[in-house]
């Protein structure tokens, strides 16, 4: 043990996502050996996020001001609904994808306590009945809670004079056959498209 700041270190280093006491010893050696500047710099990174970044007005998104920069630049009729703000780094990745995006901040889930009422749907469904919106696409995973969350979403939805799309599932580009599983192979087999 080197001091209970370097153990208190160690212990916020854990608090992270998927950082084990392996990794958080690593981060917080690497901490030691910067150089006084850079520690600072990266304290104060952290210190800057945590009081400027909020969520945006119209869609959940993480941004510095009211309304995200997606939000006040692109105009869109199609709203990408996702489950966290970290999803739009993936979307934004893909040439001529032009929608806007809706954040619900999680799935449904029994569980985790987690009900509609403690996701961004309201605000979803004020953005469609303002009007202007021909599509949703639901794309939030295939695991069971964001499958439930579709279903719920889509069961809402169908009243509403609005398109509802979901990302196809199935086989990942570049797999073999014989190493995808029955489920993944399943629906690949019912999504199926026909060939022009």
């Amino acid at each position: 043990m080197i001091s209970r700041d370097f153990d208190k270190l160690i212990n916020s280093f854990t608090k992270l996502p998927t950082v084990g006491m392996r990794s958080a010893e690593r981060f917080a050696y690497a901490i030691i050996n910067m150089s006084k500047e850079d520690a600072e710099t990266l304290a104060q990174n952290i210190i800057d996020v945590k009081r400027k970044i909020q969520i945006c007005k119209v869609c959940g998104n993480f941004t510095t001001e009211n309304i995200c920069d997606i939000c006040a630049n692109r105009k869109s009729d199609t709203i990408c609904v996702l489950k966290e703000p970290k999803d739009i780094v993936n979307f934004e990745k893909i040439k001529g994808f032009n929608c806007v995006y809706h954040i619900l901040n999680g799935t449904l889930s029994p569980i985790k306590n987690i009900t509609p009422d403690k996701l961004n749907i309201n605000s979803l469904l004020k953005r469609i009945n303002d009007g202007g919106v021909k599509e949703i696409i639901l794309a939030l995973g295939t695991d069971v809670e964001s499958e439930a969350t579709c279903m719920y979403l889509t069961k809402l939805l169908k009243p509403l004079d609005v398109k509802i799309t979901r990302l196809a599932q199935g086989i990942s580009l570049g797999s073999e056959l014989e190493y995808v599983n029955t489920a993944t192979l399943q629906k690949a087999f019912t999504d199926r498209k026909e060939v022009s």
